[in-house]
């Protein structure tokens, strides 16, 4: 079993209440537009980090991070992307491969609008956990935990954070 704690859209800005809700978790996965490496480095000296750079990434981050981040994590296919649409709309880049190879969970960020929708022709299961930087029009700052445990996705909340 693994407590994952998701978030994208950072921006430069990591809100302080997030480690406390992340406290518990196993892992932290960023789905890109972290903003800079000492937010990137705080979060890999708290908890094992996972990430993907996103479209406001310099090159320092995007050395660092993949553009596509795709794993198995108890039995669960995970791909994490920045920009990559959501079912009924994928990115025409994503599209040809999520049909031939579809993950069991589809995660990305970049539009800033929190998501969690299921794609039933695939079979699978999308988030988007928004934004929790301070950039963008997004009014509410979110995060997403949940966990994976032997094939099941499990215990997802969404946590908005405090102004």
């Amino acid at each position: 079993m693994k407590r994952i704690g998701l978030m994208s859209d950072t921006h430069s800005y990591l809100h302080p209440q997030v480690f406390k809700y992340f406290d518990q978790v196993d892992e932290i996965w960023h789905a890109g537009d972290i903003g800079n490496a000492e937010l990137a480095d705080q979060l890999e000296a708290f908890k094992p980090f996972r990430a993907v750079w996103g479209n406001v990434d310099g090159a320092d981050l995007r050395v660092r991070y993949p553009e596509v981040n795709r794993f198995i994590l108890e039995d669960v296919k995970v791909w994490i992307t920045h920009i990559g649409g959501y079912p009924g709309k994928y990115a025409p880049s994503i599209k040809e491969i999520i049909h031939k190879y579809p993950p069991h969970l589809y995660i990305t960020g970049h539009s800033h609008i929190l998501k969690v929708v299921r794609d039933p022709k695939l079979n699978l299961l999308h988030i988007n956990p928004g934004a929790c930087g301070q950039q963008g029009w997004h009014k509410v700052k979110t995060l997403v935990r949940f966990v994976l445990d032997s094939g099941n996705i499990s215990q997802l909340e969404v946590i908005e954070l405090p102004r």
